[in-house]
């Protein structure tokens, strides 16, 4: 049996609600690479990319789960995942029976979890660039004690938020101009996250 047939199937066995989530899903995830391929392991739906395991999706009694292999090393702030251990890899989104996808959310985490794998696909050893961005943001946080204290208080998700903020920025003089505004929200003991909410008045 073909993969795509299998997980036809796999579909077809559940009831409707979690059908139309799992159908949807799968059409977003095409829909952000076409080179995304369908497998099949640990008796459920897989996709992958550039030879690089990309995400899960599987269905349980009460909830869709969508698993992203690489998942720790970028973060979801529109579209939570569920709690989990630290030292995992892997993290996991669920929907459940009523829940409507937010699917630009979606599809940005998708769109990040194809970038990473094309990065480690092209052997680049920090794809998200994160490493100058911590040595140049550290050095600037650590002239400012309560800045220094905040920074160090930060969950390594809040920090990597920020870090690859700062590394997303194109021209040096972008990044610069990220890091002294990370410098001020820092200071106020503000994660990334909090200041978006913040600008934007939530």
């Amino acid at each position: 049996m073909l993969i795509p047939e299998q997980i036809n199937l796999y579909i077809a066995g559940h009831p409707e609600w979690q059908r139309r989530l799992m159908v949807r899903l799968r059409q977003l995830i095409h829909s952000v690479n076409e080179e995304v391929e369908e497998t099949w392991r640990a008796q459920s739906p897989h996709f992958e990319l550039a030879g690089l395991p990309l995400l899960g999706l599987s269905a349980s009694k009460t909830s869709v789960s969508v698993t992203f292999a690489k998942g720790a090393q970028f973060k979801s702030s529109r579209m939570p995942y569920e709690s989990c251990a630290e030292d995992k890899p892997a993290r996991t989104v669920k929907f459940r029976e009523g829940d409507t996808i937010n699917e630009a959310a979606f599809t940005a985490l998708v769109q990040r979890a194809i970038a990473l794998n094309l990065r480690l696909a092209k052997g680049d050893a920090d794809p998200a660039g994160k490493g100058p961005a911590l040595s140049e943001l550290e050095s600037v946080l650590r002239k400012d004690p309560s800045a220094w204290a905040n920074w160090e208080s930060f969950k390594p998700e809040s920090r990597d938020e920020y870090l690859e903020w700062i590394a997303d920025g194109k021209k040096e003089e972008t990044r610069k101009r990220r890091i002294a505004q990370a410098l001020e929200t820092i200071r106020e003991g503000l994660t990334k996250e909090e200041e978006e909410r913040r600008v934007k008045g939530g």
